[in-house]
């Protein structure tokens, strides 16, 4: 009688039959297809559900890189005007940035890239890159600290020599914020870049807070960074919701230029106390635009008492992932 061989042993077709219809693997049943397939099962039922079970695989794992990937955050550049007479270094046009502002964002763990002016249409080394570009591949935007800005590029003529501020900084960094705004970014602009995002959309600066509001308390100091003053959040103030349990926070002061007529969609955040001068503001037409008058960077070098501006960095940072394309 024939036999079937399994594993090394002769079996006859009647005792394996007699094993029963559960122990036989059935090679039959629906026209030959394995049993693991649904009853009426088609190619096509099939295929679609593999295509769906790949595409969840493949969003799952895109969702999954998409928020693994670290940040890119671009930072304005300080700009360094020859010196007449100069040699060297000193002769050639510098843009450089802060070691404290990159510090301070990259304490979040994100990649900090300075962004350097773009020459279009001059002879030297002209560029096809444009502002655009960097709002385009960057995630948001830091607008750091330095010169004044330029009472001309608020339509009005410097009351004093020393208070022309930088002019080419301005349009260099008027139109990265616009850029940037435009593609939906953040934009965190730290003093002289609160004043700035002021500017950008139509409003104007005390040109010196000392000269122009004599009341007022002092906001620069001989003593630059350790200088500070406390603050107050009006009403509403999305600031104000960040720091619930705050009342008078206290920050640092190096600034002798302020805000002094809102620009468009433009909100105060924040005013020292007890003179009242601006020192947050928030662009209410984007996303996240804010504008910060003290240094948060330098406040957790310079002691406990000085406002924990992390929150106002996870937001920014938060505005930058939620935004990004």
């Amino acid at each position: 009688m024939a036999g079937l061989y399994w594993g090394g042993m002769v079996e006859d077709n009647d005792n394996l039959e007699s094993l029963g219809p559960s122990r036989i693997p059935d090679r039959r049943a629906n026209g030959g297809a394995s049993r693991y397939l649904r009853q009426g099962d088609t190619p096509l039922n099939l295929a679609g559900r593999v295509l769906r079970s790949r595409w969840r695989a493949l969003t799952e794992r895109f969702s999954r890189d998409f928020m693994r990937r670290t940040l890119r955050i671009g930072v304005s550049a300080r700009i360094f005007h020859p010196e007449p007479g100069s040699i060297g270094l000193r002769s050639k046009n510098l843009q450089y940035l802060e070691e404290s502002i990159a510090q301070w964002v990259m304490s979040r763990d994100v990649l900090v890239f300075m962004v350097p002016t773009v020459n279009t249409n001059g002879l030297l080394h002209p560029s096809n890159i444009t502002m655009r570009h960097y709002a385009r591949h960057l995630d948001g935007l830091v607008l750091q600290g330095g010169a004044d800005v330029s009472p001309m590029t608020y339509a009005e003529a410097p009351t004093r020599p020393e208070w022309n501020g930088d002019r080419a900084r301005d349009l260099y960094e008027l139109e990265l914020l616009h850029e940037f705004v435009d593609a939906g970014k953040p934009v965190l602009g730290i003093c002289r870049g609160c004043q700035l995002i002021n500017v950008a959309f139509g409003g104007t600066l005390y040109q010196d807070v000392a000269t122009d509001v004599p009341e007022s308390q002092l906001h620069v100091h001989d003593d630059y960074d350790a200088h500070r003053h406390a603050i107050v959040f009006p009403q509403g103030s999305s600031l104000g919701k960040m720091f619930p349990n705050l009342k008078r926070p206290v920050v640092n002061s190096i600034h002798h230029q302020a805000v002094k007529d809102l620009g468009r969609d433009i909100h105060v955040e924040a005013m020292s106390d007890p003179d009242g001068i601006v020192e947050a503001i928030r662009y209410q037409r984007a996303p996240f635009v804010m504008g910060l008058q003290w240094h948060p960077e330098f406040h957790r070098a310079k002691g406990t008492e000085l406002l924990d501006c992390t929150p106002v960095l996870d937001e920014f940072l938060r505005a930058a992932r939620e935004t990004r394309l």
